[in-house]
C-alpha cells in the first residue's frame, strides 16, 4: 500500500492557506500547516485530521530547515505566506519595505529552496511540485500598495527562474495569481457593503472570487494533469485584469467610428 502524497502550504493557518490545506486534505494529502501562529497551525491540522501543525517564519532559515526536517520531504510546496503594508510610496517606512520583502520574497526563496534541496533527483530526492502565490497586484500596480505589489512581481519572476533551474531536477515550479478574492487579507475590505458591489461591478464574470477557487488551481498545478505546465504565473481573476480598459469611460458615439482595417484608436 502506498503513502498518501504530501503537501506542505505556508500560511496555513487561516484565510487562504487553510482553504488550500482543506482542500488538500479532502483530496487525500497529507498536510503540512505551517505557520508563524503555533496555535493557529495547530487548529487546522487538528480540523484536517492527516495533517501536522508546524510553526516557523519563513524568512527564517534555520526555522524553515527545521520545518521541513520534521515534516520529511513534501510531494508539493505551497509558498502561500504572505504580509501586506499598505501605504503611499512617499511616506511608507523603510521597516515595512522590508517586512513586505523578507516575508513575500525572501520567505518564498527560502522555503523553495529548502524544499527543492530535498526533492531534488541529483541529490537521490524524488521531484516534487512548487506552487508559489503571487497576486494580480503582481501584474497590475495599484495605488498605495506600498511593497506589496513589487513583492509579488518578484515572486512571479523568481518562479520562473526556478522552473528553469530546477526542471532538470524533476521539479515544476508554478504560480498562481489571486484577483478580488472575498477572504483572507481582504475580507476587511469586502465588509463594506458598497465598496464589496463596486468591485463585483468591475469582474467581468459578475462576481468576487473564493479561496476554494484559487484552492482548485493551484491542486491542478500540484497533479500530475499539470505535468507539462512549468513556469506560469496562472491569473484567477475572473478577467479583471485584462478587462480594466473596459471600466475607462467613453462617449456611445465613438463606438461606431473607424472601418475595419484602419488601424484608428478606438478604445
Amino acid at each position: 500500500m502506498t503513502s498518501p502524497r504530501s503537501i506542505l502550504i505556508t500560511g496555513a493557518a487561516a484565510g487562504l492557506g487553510a482553504a488550500i490545506a482543506t482542500a488538500a486534505a479532502k483530496a487525500g494529502y497529507r498536510v503540512g500547516v505551517l505557520d508563524i501562529d503555533a496555535e493557529g497551525a495547530q487548529r487546522t491540522a487538528s480540523r484536517l485530521g492527516n495533517a501536522v501543525a508546524l510553526q516557523a517564519r519563513v524568512d527564517n532559515e534555520d526555522e524553515v530547515d527545521a520545518a521541513l526536517e520534521a515534516f520529511g520531504t513534501p510531494d508539493v510546496v505551497v509558498n502561500n505566506a504572505g504580509i501586506v503594508r499598505f501605504g503611499p510610496l512617499l511616506s511608507l517606512s523603510a521597516d515595512d519595505w522590508r517586512a513586505a520583502v523578507e516575508v513575500n520574497l525572501t520567505g518564498t526563496f527560502l522555503v523553495a529552496r529548502a524544499a527543492a534541496q530535498r526533492m531534488a533527483t541529483s541529490a537521490g530526492g524524488p521531484g516534487g511540485t512548487i506552487v508559489n502565490v503571487t497576486s494580480m497586484n503582481g501584474v497590475a500596480a495599484g495605488p498605495n500598495a506600498g511593497a506589496y505589489g513589487s513583492t509579488k512581481a518578484g515572486v512571479a519572476l523568481l518562479t520562473q527562474q526556478m522552473a528553469l533551474e530546477w526542471g532538470t531536477e524533476g521539479i515544476r515550479v508554478n504560480a498562481v495569481a489571486p484577483g478580488l478574492i472575498d477572504g483572507g487579507m481582504s475580507e476587511p475590505i469586502y465588509a463594506d457593503p458598497a465598496t464589496r458591489q463596486a468591485r463585483e461591478s468591475k469582474v467581468p464574470v459578475g462576481r468576487l472570487g473564493t479561496p476554494d477557487d484559487i484552492a482548485g488551481v493551484v491542486l491542478f498545478l500540484a497533479s500530475d494533469a499539470a505535468s507539462y505546465i512549468n513556469g506560469q504565473n496562472v491569473l484567477v481573476d475572473g478577467g479583471v485584469t485584462m478587462g480594466m480598459i473596459a471600466n475607462l469611460p467613453r462617449p456611445a458615439s465613438v463606438d461606431s467610428v473607424g472601418h475595419s482595417g484602419d488601424g484608428g484608436e478606438t478604445t
